[in-house]
C-alpha cells in the first residue's frame, strides 16, 4: 500500500484545512486509518482514526477535526475546523490490518509522506 497525503498549508487560527491521503491496493476498504502528527521537536502523536465502522479521536481534536473515508476512491480524509497555532504540525496517514488500538503508531503497517499544517495566530 502506498499513501500520498495532500492538502497542507498555512492558514490563520481559527481557519479550515482539509487533508486527503490517497491510497494504492485494492483493499483499501479493509484498512484502519490513521492520521497522525509531528510538531517540532516533540513525539509524533495521534489525532483520528476510521476502521470500517468506527471513528476515534484525540481529546485535543475532537469535536475540531472530522475524519472521514470514500472506499470507492481509496481516499481518507481529515476535516479540521477551528485551527489553532498549536495544531503546527506535519500529519501522517497511516494504514493498517488491526483494530485493536487505533490510536498506537504500532498498529500501522503503512504511512504516507507527512503534509505540512501552519496554523499562524
Amino acid at each position: 500500500v502506498q499513501l500520498q497525503a495532500s492538502g497542507g498549508g498555512l492558514v490563520q487560527a481559527g481557519g479550515s484545512l482539509r487533508l486527503s491521503c490517497a491510497a494504492s491496493g485494492r483493499t483499501f476498504s479493509s484498512y484502519t486509518m490513521g492520521w497522525f502528527r509531528q510538531a517540532p521537536g516533540k513525539e509524533r502523536e495521534f489525532v483520528a482514526a476510521i476502521t470500517w465502522r468506527r471513528t476515534y479521536y484525540a481529546d485535543s481534536v475532537r469535536g475540531r477535526f472530522t475524519i472521514s473515508r470514500d472506499n470507492a476512491k481509496n481516499t481518507v480524509y481529515l476535516q479540521m475546523n477551528s485551527l489553532k497555532p498549536e495544531d503546527t504540525a506535519d500529519y501522517y496517514c497511516a494504514a493498517g490490518s488491526r483494530y485493536s488500538a487505533p490510536h498506537l503508531a504500532s498498529e500501522y503497517d503503512y504511512w504516507g509522506q507527512g503534509t505540512e499544517v501552519t496554523v499562524s495566530s
